[in-house]
């Protein structure tokens, strides 16, 4: 199968590298010339576990190529992959769905002969017959189908997620367009992987449904976490007591700092605008992007309370800055917060990430950047987990204490255990746990 990958960022890349490793022939496209220069190089824009090796090998193999002509791409393409980014509006909130037109019309003017237009790009309700009409209206004569097939992918497991995923979501009710979807998916079928076909709007509205519960869930575990410090709870049980429950099931019940990333937050944004434009508002969704929002403000003023009440003057080591680990993706992480606190309080901040701090350096300022994460804590009068990177979890405790000029931790991610950080001599503060 022919296929043309619109977008080469995240979603774009994983998923172009993935189907070339599938046998299919993939051309990426991407609208700046440095992106795909330095794919061609074999230079790889972002972190992913595996992806550098993935392209390489495809590329190696003449299954994957890149390139800034889109119509060239689509020309020879049997299906065309809509990946191109959908960031939250500014001023109000809703999903910017103009790099999506943008490439509908130019797809449009490009195809030749029968082509399956995918978008693959998480986009509101709606939004496929949108780019259905300006195919239409672009080129009266095409003959085309338009599918949903949203991503579930996991930034730090997208590969695996991709070639093992607990199910492939097709939108469409054409059946030419449902078998060439069939034959781009067909190696899955080994991994029994469920491929759930249902309407177009119906797809689309899955992507924005799942994204939203997963939130719904962190933010539920953690106002848990919130409730279990008062009353002298661990949450850390309670999550596993109500995790075991197959009706609850144990992910994402992890207390913390808040959501962040690429897609929970404008997600869930978008979602609550799209909700409040069709008259259906969603409150429970309303109210976890606002607790989310609040808890992120919330931990720099926990790291102050750790500190006797004021941190003016002193040097704050903070440790892991990404939204999560394994990604050098800063977009909404919760550092960011954190460290702006402690900043607006006359904080000193010094912080290390293993990935992350190229991107932080572009939008944080006046932030000192260590060389490991003893540089980081050397001398400062606390130190904060705010990234629960594997680097961290192993850490000299008694190499740590001596380093530090004060033996104050907050862990914002529960990596260690509150008996052990007292018994190395740590005045140790954790999420949810007495």
């Amino acid at each position: 199968m022919r296929i043309a990958m619109i977008g080469s960022g995240y979603v774009g890349l994983v998923s172009g590298a993935c189907f070339a490793d599938f046998g299919h022939d993939v051309c990426c496209v991407d609208k700046d010339p440095r992106k795909i220069e330095a794919l061609n190089r074999g230079e790889i824009p972002i972190f992913e576990p595996g992806l550098a090796e993935l392209v390489a090998k495809n590329v190696r193999e003449g299954r994957l190529t890149f390139t800034t002509t889109l119509p060239e791409a689509v020309r020879s393409a049997e299906a065309v992959f809509i990946a191109v980014g959908t960031p939250s509006r500014r001023g109000d909130g809703h999903a910017d769905l103009s790099y999506v037109y943008q490439a509908s019309r130019e797809i449009a003017e490009a195809m030749d002969g029968y082509t399956v237009v995918v978008t693959k790009s998480t986009v509101p309700v709606g939004t496929g017959d949108d780019v259905e009409r300006i195919i239409r209206e672009t080129r009266p004569d095409a003959e085309f189908a338009v599918v949903s097939n949203p991503e579930f992918l996991r930034e730090g497991a997208a590969i695996t997620d991709f070639k093992r995923p607990d199910r492939i979501v097709i939108g469409t009710d054409d059946p030419r367009a449902q078998g060439v979807m069939n034959d781009i998916y067909r190696p899955l079928y080994l991994n029994h992987s469920p491929v759930l076909a249902m309407s177009r709007r119906t797809a689309e509205l899955t992507k924005y449904a799942a994204n939203a519960f997963l939130a719904t869930k962190i933010t539920f575990i953690n106002e848990i976490a919130d409730l279990c410090e008062h009353v002298g709870a661990n949450v850390q049980d309670v999550a596993r007591g109500i995790g075991l429950d197959n009706r609850i099931g144990a992910k994402f019940l992890h207390a913390g700092p808040g959501y962040g990333g690429s897609c929970f937050p404008k997600d869930t944004l978008a979602l609550i605008k799209t909700a409040q434009d069709f008259e259906a508002p969603m409150r429970i969704v309303e109210t976890v992007a606002a607790v989310n929002s609040q808890r992120k403000r919330a931990m720099g003023r926990k790291v102050i309370t750790a500190c006797g009440g004021s941190v003016r003057g002193k040097t704050i080591a903070v440790l892991g800055l990404t939204f999560k680990p394994n990604t050098d993706d800063m977009r909404d992480a919760p550092s960011l917060d954190v460290i702006t606190a402690l900043q607006d309080a006359g904080a000193q901040v010094r912080a290390y990430d293993p990935e992350g701090m190229e991107a932080a350096s572009g939008m944080l300022t006046g932030v000192e950047y260590a060389r490991d994460p003893y540089d980081c804590a050397r001398g400062a009068d606390a130190m904060v987990i705010v990234t629960e990177w594997d680097i961290f979890r192993a850490l000299d405790l008694k190499r740590l204490k001596a380093t530090l000029a004060e033996p104050v931790v907050v862990d914002l991610r529960n990596v260690y255990r509150p008996d052990e950080m007292r018994r190395n001599g740590f005045t140790y503060v954790s999420i949810g746990r007495p």
